[in-house]
């Protein structure tokens, strides 16, 4: 029998901003991928993730109820943070 795909919940604004902070925090090797493996520290994809975040944090300033501009500006802030140690401990 042929594998069922797997059915996504909907995507809505911070769902879609968690799923590419996760993708961040797994580049920089703060989180372990979903099977549970450690990913090697990626900076770059680190560095455009978080760009990502950056740039649609500028394009919908005053588009997003309060909750997801808290949620985009902390997560977008704390991934800085994190990249900034992360390259802090790479000797970058």
């Amino acid at each position: 029998m042929a594998d069922q795909p797997v059915a996504l919940g909907p995507v809505d604004f911070s769902t879609h901003v968690l799923s590419l902070a996760s993708t961040a925090l797994i580049a920089l090797g703060k989180m372990p991928t979903p099977d549970g493996t450690t990913h090697p520290i990626d900076l770059e994809t680190a560095r455009h993730l978080i760009d990502v975040l950056g740039m649609l944090e500028q394009k919908t300033k005053g588009n997003l109820d309060e909750a997801e501009q808290k949620l985009l500006g902390s997560l977008t802030y704390d991934l800085r943070v994190a990249f900034v140690d992360a390259q802090k401990a790479s000797g970058g």
